[in-house]
């Protein structure tokens, strides 16, 4: 094909068609000499013009299609025929194969150079060219991409070298080389995976006649199946020998942790092995650390929120606690606390088990129950290490309760976390685990429950109305604005491996204690302190603030109801 060709350089082109003046080209061009970029990377960056407008631009100069391919079926087989290296290198991906020739979406379809490489790779097939967004492309090359071929392959390979006996033991044929090589090869594909697809936990699950791998993206479990179950303890053997664990107990749960480099990201994994029916499940939770520490700001708390937030925090003594269940982002907002806090004028311990991200500055203890290092005799000593705030990693029983409250009492900032369904009920657990209702009353300043809710795939957004029994409960939620309140939901695409949902985003909860309720509580007067709480004019609830978020098409009906367990609909 006969590559496509500018009539004059990009920037002069611009200029011509008015869509940039002759200044912003000049400060572009400066930039550009600073950074190395592209000139229409650098425009965007200025934000100039968008990316959407360049490529449509380019397009219509170049006589070439744009293609939205957000909402676009691309088959696996299509794509596959150049490599994942080279598409990534030449930002170029193969939307169809169309036999003696392909179309080819680019980013940058005037790059004579790359357009001659693909006619290298792809002879003797002819390219037809379509101008494609950058986003796009990078987001199709991660749904495209995966490795499960890689891993069908590894695990049938694995199963072909241990084939000779069924009844042989995998575990005891470690010494050969060339198994473990393939275990580890099938095991990094698994891991590039996960971090590829966003994934948060991995579960290995034995079954009779397969083995389930599945990956919870978004805080939703999604399942592969391989056919060949005997490598299960192959794989489980290796994961325990690079977490230091036991490997001849299987009868028994073990908790390790190890660390990975993986795609370029830094991943610290905690494992739990659990021995089940047909050999042993192993569930890890993947801490990317590379991501870094999210700011206040970067969790999508409201302002208004953070601002009460950094009240609370910033007084010299009480308890906070935060509370949700797991995997809720708990320990993500306690540490955006920590490192606001962490100043050379404050003295910082925490106590975690275990210690999931390491902080400059602060004394991270983590707890060791074989040798009696619990959460209770590290806090005891910590206060006689002259402290001025705590971080508590979880409030697990009556002793730890008394001390991080008898600490808040004297003089301490004790944060906290708390395994309870939202913010009211977390100061009734309190009394609930022999707390004294004085020390709760006196200790505890202020409670964040929080919930992470799916958020609607950007591309794929489409209007929603909802059917009769679901508007019962948002009206019975949220009263008359149920009624008129526009929603929203994804209709699936690439970008969201058609789910209609991709990322998510925290829904807070801020129950800051006044004297009323705090006397409640030194009365031990649970009633009074729950009708007290829900008439606090700054309390909202986490089913309104869910609520909040589908109007205004953040989240989805099904969200916001999945969170609201029970309203009385009656």
């Amino acid at each position: 094909m006969a590559a496509p060709k500018l009539k004059m350089r990009l920037g002069d082109l611009l200029v011509h068609e008015q869509i940039i003046t002759n200044e912003q080209l000049m400060q572009a061009l400066n930039s550009q000499k600073s950074t190395g970029r592209k000139l229409g990377d650098t425009l965007i960056e200025l934000n100039y013009l968008s990316e959407r407008q360049l490529l449509e631009f380019l397009a219509q100069q170049l006589d070439l299609p744009f293609l939205d391919i957000s909402q676009r079926r691309i088959p696996t087989e299509s794509a596959s025929l150049l490599s994942e290296v080279h598409a990534r290198r030449l930002r170029a991906l193969i939307i169809e194969d169309k036999g003696d020739s392909v179309l080819i979406g680019m980013s940058d379809p005037a790059d004579l150079n790359a357009i001659d490489q693909l006619e290298q790779m792809l002879s003797p097939k002819r390219l037809e060219l379509a101008v494609v967004m950058d986003s796009q492309l990078f987001d199709a090359f991660d749904g495209l991409y995966r490795r499960t071929a890689d891993i069908e392959s590894f695990a049938s390979q694995l199963e072909e070298e241990y084939e000779e006996s069924s009844t042989f033991d995998l575990s005891n044929s470690f010494i050969d080389e060339s198994g473990d090589a393939t275990v580890g090869k099938l095991l990094q594909s698994v891991f590039e995976d996960a971090v590829q697809m966003r994934a948060s936990d991995i579960h290995i699950e034995p079954d009779e006649n397969q083995l389930r791998i599945r990956q919870r993206i978004d805080g939703v479990l999604q399942e592969s199946i391989l056919k060949e179950s005997k490598i299960a303890s192959a794989m489980v053997l290796r994961l325990k020998l690079m977490s230091g664990l036991d490997i001849s107990e299987k009868r028994i749960p073990q908790d390790g942790r190890f660390h990975l480099q993986i795609s370029g990201h830094s991943i610290d994994v905690r494992m739990s092995t659990m021995p089940v029916q047909h050999g042993e499940s192993v569930v890890m939770r993947l801490l990317d650390q590379s991501a870094g520490l999210l700011s206040f700001d970067q969790t999508g708390m409201p302002e208004d929120f953070i601002k009460r937030i950094r009240h609370q925090i910033t007084r010299p003594h009480g308890m906070v606690l935060v509370t949700g269940p797991t995997g809720s982002g708990k320990t993500t907002t306690l540490y955006a606390a920590l490192s606001e806090l962490n100043e050379a004028s404050k003295k910082i311990i925490t106590v975690e088990d275990p210690v999931e991200y390491r902080l400059p500055r602060i004394n991270q203890v983590q707890v060791n129950p074989k040798i009696d290092l619990t959460f209770s005799t590290v806090l005891r000593t910590a206060l006689r290490q002259d402290p001025d705030i705590m971080m508590v990693g979880e409030m697990r029983d009556h002793e730890t309760v008394e001390i991080g409250l008898r600490g808040a009492l004297t003089g301490h900032l004790v944060l906290s976390t708390l395994h309870t369904n939202d913010a009211i009920t977390s100061a009734l657990r309190l009394l609930d685990m022999g707390a004294a209702g004085f020390l709760v009353g006196s200790s505890l300043r202020a409670i964040i429950a929080q919930r992470l809710v799916r958020k609607v795939c950007e591309n794929c957004q489409q209007d929603y109305h909802p059917d009769a029994q679901e508007l019962l409960w948002l009206t019975n939620l949220a009263g008359e604005q149920a009624q008129t309140a526009k929603f929203t939901q994804g209709k699936g695409c690439q970008s969201c491996q058609y789910t209609g949902y991709k990322g998510r985003i925290g829904v807070f909860e801020l129950l800051e204690m006044n004297e009323p309720m705090m006397g409640a509580l030194k009365r031990d007067d649970t009633e009074a302190f729950t009708e007290l709480s829900k008439a606090n004019p700054t309390f909202t609830p986490l089913a309104v603030a869910a609520f909040d978020y589908a109007m205004q098409g953040i989240t989805t009906v099904e969200e916001v109801l999945r969170l609201v367990e029970t309203v009385d609909v009656t």
